[in-house]
């Protein structure tokens, strides 16, 4: 946790961020010494699924804007390629092993969760005085009693389903009551809507969310401006993880399909958010950042997302599963653009320390401060990056590692959200955990498809020692936390508003 600072020194500190900051936080405009954050996460984006990243069918005008008047990343990647230890990784700044949220994902009836001594990017920004809000998908964990809700890791309010909407029966996911296209979970409980610790409603009427969340968020930017207080908005979209939903404004509205209703329906959310910000006054004090959580969904075929040039998608270590896109956008300050420069979402939670001035927690951290890549087009001090499987596991550690262009896999595994069908057989999940003696090594610069394997070629033999030599020093010094997730599962944890009815879990149901 983070020692919370001093109100009696806030004056001086503020005066202090002022002085210091390399961004200019400090220029005229409502409270522009302190910006405000606005992180918005999309769920199995793939990195070909956008027009800004080549997608010809897509539609996402909103996000398109974003990209032309902003700083589009090429060479971004997520901690994990699934969504649960993506999203601990994103909230810490903190590689997996270090939070003990592995192997894979929470369920409804998992008991663990993110560790309330984990300190969150909310938990870092209430140090220096912010309204810190989340609306959509949390998915670190519901446990006892809400243990484990946003509203106990830094959030003062929360509006979302807790985790996955295919965790919970599917029925209605079209405009006017149209089925979705598969059932989902249905040995749990329907899927519940929080307003912070209360549940309001089971099941969730996926028809009418999106815009419910819309209007939950800029309801939440309106009033922290009316309180003349910095905040902090994550909007964690369900969209365009399976099964796709979409409201009467969007169904049938894509050449793309349901996937493109879906995504389309995200980009007007974006559209609000940044309509608000506008209409608010703050659009120039204000950090915006969008990626994706982990890669495509592949197993769902043509409602699946695209990986776009890369290998395989969600719940690889190949580029398809963890490589999504990112832009950051910031009027008069975003160095506009493009860049192939590496980051990561590991990345967020020092960038955004560093931006507003707030102290680091006193752990170990693995992001790095990108703050020069955001603002002066420069190279970040990150060269290196770690690739931890879905199921990663003490005794095999890391599967891949990157080193500026160069990435070495040491072990290699298809997986089932890629698809048992998928073209590509290394992306199957019939292929099975392999170790690579020599690793596979990849030019991801000219070979972002990881189709030509340098390893045996003696030109590249100082490359493998090199990659070698950071593998062990990283791995000497992870610590690998007891799981959260690993035999910890009761279904009386599960929420329900009709806690102890039968018969269960059908009786989990109001409004």
């Amino acid at each position: 946790m983070i020692i919370q600072a001093n109100q009696s020194k806030m004056f001086l500190f503020i005066l202090t961020i002022c002085a210091v900051n390399t961004v200019n936080v400090c220029s005229q405009g409502k409270f522009d010494y302190w910006p405000n954050i606005v992180l918005m996460f999309a769920d199995d984006l793939g990195y070909g699924d956008l027009p800004a990243y080549g997608h010809p069918t897509s539609y996402a005008p909103n996000l398109d804007r974003l990209a032309n008047q902003g700083l589009l990343f090429t060479q971004f990647y997520v901690a994990n390629p699934v969504c649960t230890p993506s999203r601990a990784s994103l909230m810490t700044g903190r590689h997996v092993p270090r939070t003990g949220v592995y192997p894979g994902v929470f369920y409804p009836s998992s008991t663990g969760g993110l560790p309330l001594n984990e300190t969150t990017i909310a938990e870092v920004l209430k140090t220096v005085g912010y309204n810190t809000g989340l609306v959509g998908k949390w998915h670190l964990g519901v446990g006892k009693q809400g243990m484990y809700l946003p509203t106990k890791q830094g959030f003062d309010e929360y509006y979302g389903i807790p985790y996955t909407h295919d965790m919970c029966p599917c029925v209605t996911c079209f405009y006017p009551k149209d089925p979705c296209y598969y059932s989902c979970d249905t040995q749990f409980v329907s899927c519940p809507l929080f307003k912070d610790d209360t549940l309001i409603e089971q099941p969730t009427d996926f028809v009418t969310l999106s815009e419910r969340y819309t209007s939950q968020a800029r309801n939440f930017i309106s009033k922290s401006v009316h309180e003349a207080k910095p905040f902090f908005l994550y909007f964690a979209f369900h969209h365009t993880h399976n099964p796709q939903f979409a409201s009467k404004k969007f169904r049938n509205t894509t050449i793309r399909g349901a996937f493109g209703d879906s995504l389309a329906e995200l980009d007007w959310s974006v559209g609000e958010v940044m309509q608000q910000l506008r209409e608010s006054g703050i659009e120039n004090n204000t950090f915006v950042f969008f990626t994706s959580d982990n890669g495509p969904c592949l197993v769902h075929l043509l409602n699946g997302g695209s990986a776009g040039p890369l290998k395989c998608g969600k719940g690889t270590t190949y580029e398809g599963g963890q490589r999504v896109p990112a832009i950051a956008y910031w009027p008069s300050r975003i160095q506009v653009g493009r860049t192939s420069h590496l980051a990561t979402t590991l990345d967020l939670l020092p960038t955004i320390a560093s931006i507003v001035g707030a102290p680091l927690p006193n752990v170990t951290i693995d992001g790095v401060d990108i703050s020069s890549i955001i603002f002066k087009g420069e190279k970040s001090n990150r060269n290196t990056f770690f690739y931890y499987a879905t199921y990663c596991k003490p005794e095999i550690g890391v599967y891949a590692v990157r080193y500026e262009q160069f990435k070495a896999h040491y072990y290699t595994a298809g997986e089932s959200n890629s698809g048992r069908n998928n073209h590509d057989l290394d992306c199957r999940p019939s292929a099975k955990e392999t170790v690579h003696s020599p690793p596979l090594l990849y030019n991801l610069n000219e070979d972002l498809s990881e189709q030509y394997d340098l390893s045996k070629d003696p030109k590249y033999a100082s490359i493998l020692s090199k990659i070698y030599e950071i593998k062990v020093k990283f791995e000497a010094n992870m610590i690998w936390r007891e799981s959260e997730i690993k035999n910890k599962k009761d279904p009386s944890v599960e929420p329900c508003c009709n806690a102890g009815c039968t018969p269960f879990p059908e009786c989990c149901s109001c409004t």
